[in-house]
């Protein structure tokens, strides 16, 4: 697959960014975020890696501007702890 080919997420409330080239990572998450809420899948995980938290606090940044995220939090150890964040996303009105 040719990297600027485009590419369909499942929209399942899981989201590995390791599969991402960091320029599209706040591209990725932002349009992930706003189709699970299209769709009505309101609970996330994203999983960014543990590293040296550059990416969690990028992701962090992003979520804590978005429209229709009510709230964020690192994963528990069972879900990825802090190489994973936890999303509770607004229902759309429509």
């Amino acid at each position: 697959m040719d990297a600027d080919e485009p590419y369909t997420l499942p929209i399942d409330g899981e989201l590995d960014l390791h599969a991402f080239a960091p320029r599209v990572v706040v591209s990725v998450l932002e349009e992930y975020v706003r189709v699970c809420r299209e769709r009505g899948v309101l609970r996330l995980r994203i999983v960014h890696g543990r590293g040296k938290g550059v990416r969690r606090a990028e992701v962090h940044r992003l979520l804590a501007r978005l429209p229709g995220v009510a709230s964020y939090q690192q994963a528990p150890p069972a879900l990825g702890g802090w190489g994973a964040t936890l999303v509770d996303l607004v229902p759309n009105e429509d």
